[in-house]
């Protein structure tokens, strides 16, 4: 008996959602290294970012929530990897 299974989203977590968010708006990248995310600081990403939540948050989810939840990740993250060593010429 063949039987179906029925997909699961890509994306099972807002804040999942919100990192794929701020990577496609070039807002936030990834060590190469170690894979810590860090903020890049693009003023003008983060801009996107926050349009693209605005315009289109994930299913069930409000606007201000999804908005919340970019902030959230934002504010969670440095701009730094905390597995690189300091950057001597500073």
């Amino acid at each position: 008996m063949l039987m179906t299974m029925e997909r699961r989203p890509a994306i099972r977590t807002l804040r999942g959602w919100a990192i794929g968010v701020l990577q496609e708006s070039g807002a936030i990248h990834e060590c190469e290294e170690h894979g810590w995310m860090q903020d890049r600081a693009d003023p003008h990403a983060r801009d996107r970012a926050f349009a693209a939540a605005r315009h289109d948050p994930p299913a069930g989810i409000s606007p201000d929530e999804s908005l919340a939840e970019i902030r959230d990740v934002l504010d969670s993250m440095g701009d730094t990897c905390p597995e690189c060593p300091p950057d001597s010429a500073r």
